[in-house]
């Protein structure tokens, strides 16, 4: 799948309820005629694309360009489907305190077997986004939709406030697959962003399978009082032969050692196999990573990858050229798609039949 990306400025406040409940009608009849024509796949499928999204968004008479979508669209979405099971959706989690309550709905949802395999995949996702991609933005909204075929996507967002932006990450498990490895090596089907970031540390960059097997070997390897010391000395200029980049942007005032210490101890209790084991440890998060990072790098020679995964700025272009032409192409597939999926719903009513009637005349 191509990368897509929208740009999303931080907006605040909340739907009003006379939009917000029209939008959970619209988006159900959308989301269950794809599922009666494609399946509940193929629905995932969509989710996890940032335009396919996005376009919910728009046509359910959102801000086209407000972070506001993310947590509006899945939100309606989850409201309508939770009435509606015998369509074979379950969605779990939400914005702020709704979202560190997604492993308890996880596990009180019966439909679902086994419960345990979604809640570590939740953790994980928001793992990844928070931790080992360092953008500068932090995950406030998680939310994971999971079928009756045990298919899954995961749709989160981070906030930027002091840019006043945030993005979007988009996951599906034909992508992320636990036995192909993909939750830890590019494993997003699209990220939807502003702007791409200049200091970014990435964990999870095509080139970070060296840099991830060196972490894991370290830690298993060697005792915490080793790493603890061998970071000190690195981060103090001690290191024997050390010459570090500046675009690494770390300072003593980076790290608190005591806390330090205690994750590395943890680490070292775990017996880890995986990469994926080690950032579900408890107190692994962007500091012990980093820390971790610049020791592999100065050892075995594999650095961070500072490549932000974002790819482009906007969904279709701009009529001006900037930052690129429209794609008219994908523009005119996407209004096709749109178009055949209301048709398929079914929607009856003057108020639906002129969301259709703008849509024709776009």
């Amino acid at each position: 799948m191509k990368y897509k990306i929208a740009e999303l400025p931080l907006h605040y406040g909340e739907a009003p309820k006379w939009l917000f409940e029209r939008q959970k009608k619209l988006l159900f009849e959308i989301c269950r005629t794809v599922i009666l024509e494609f399946g509940t796949k193929e629905l995932l499928l969509r989710l996890s694309d940032p335009v396919w999204f996005h376009i919910l968004g728009c046509i359910s008479g959102f801000d086209w360009h407000s972070s506001g979508v993310t947590t509006t669209v899945t939100a309606a979405i989850k409201e309508t489907f939770k009435n509606h099971p015998e369509y074979g959706i379950y969605i779990f989690g939400g914005k702020g305190k709704t979202a560190v309550k997604t492993p308890q709905q996880i596990f009180s949802c019966k439909a679902i077997s086994k419960p345990e395999i979604f809640v570590n995949i939740s953790k994980l996702t928001a793992k990844v986004d928070n931790s080992c991609i360092q953008d500068g933005y932090q995950i406030y909204h998680h939310t994971i939709f999971v079928d009756k075929d045990n298919n899954w996507c995961v749709i989160q967002q981070g906030m930027n406030t002091t840019l006043h932006y945030a993005r979007r990450y988009h996951w599906f498990n034909r992508i992320t697959n636990f036995k192909q490895q993909k939750f830890i090596i590019s494993p997003h089907t699209g990220i939807a962003t502003q702007r791409k970031e200049q200091i970014v540390h990435n964990f999870v960059d095509d080139s970070s399978k060296n840099l991830q097997e060196s972490i894991l070997e370290y830690v298993n390897l060697q005792n915490p009082e080793i790493i603890v010391k061998e970071l000190q000395k690195i981060v103090s200029s001690k290191h024997p032969d050390l010459f570090l980049p500046q675009r690494h942007y770390i300072t003593t005032e980076d790290f608190d050692f005591t806390r330090f210490y205690k994750t590395m101890k943890r680490l070292k209790d775990n017996n880890l196999n995986s990469f994926e084991n080690l950032l579900l440890t408890e107190g692994v998060g962007p500091r012990t990573l980093r820390a971790l990072g610049l020791i592999s790098e100065v050892i075995y020679g594999y650095p961070v990858s500072t490549k932000d995964p974002a790819r482009f700025s906007f969904a279709f272009g701009g009529k001006d050229g900037h930052p690129y032409p429209v794609d008219k192409q994908t523009y005119d597939q996407t209004l096709s798609l749109l178009k055949f999926l209301v048709d398929r719903a079914k929607l009856e009513g003057k108020e639906k039949l002129n969301i259709l009637r703008r849509l024709s005349e776009i």
